[in-house]
C-alpha cells in the first residue's frame, strides 16, 4: 500500500505540546519525572499543570504541527 505524499505531523511534538484555540502553544513543565522525594511539596504543586511556550520556539514548534492551527 502507498503513503500519499505530502506534510506529515511530527509525532514527537505532537505528544509534548498542545495548540489552544487562540494558537498559543502549551507546554507540561519539566522535573517531575523521578526523584520527587528531594523535591518539597510546594516545589512539585508548582510543576504540575501546564504553562505558555516562549515565542522564540512557537514558530518551530507550529511548523511541526502542520495541521493544528
Amino acid at each position: 500500500m502507498r503513503r500519499p505524499k505530502g506534510i506529515k505531523t511530527k509525532k514527537s511534538v505532537a505528544k509534548r505540546f498542545k495548540i489552544t484555540a487562540g494558537g498559543k502553544v502549551l507546554r507540561s513543565r519539566s522535573g517531575k519525572r523521578h526523584l520527587l522525594q528531594s523535591k518539597n511539596p510546594k516545589r512539585r504543586r508548582g510543576l504540575t499543570g501546564t504553562v505558555l511556550v516562549d515565542s522564540t520556539d512557537v514558530y518551530r514548534i507550529k511548523q511541526n504541527l502542520p495541521f493544528n492551527r
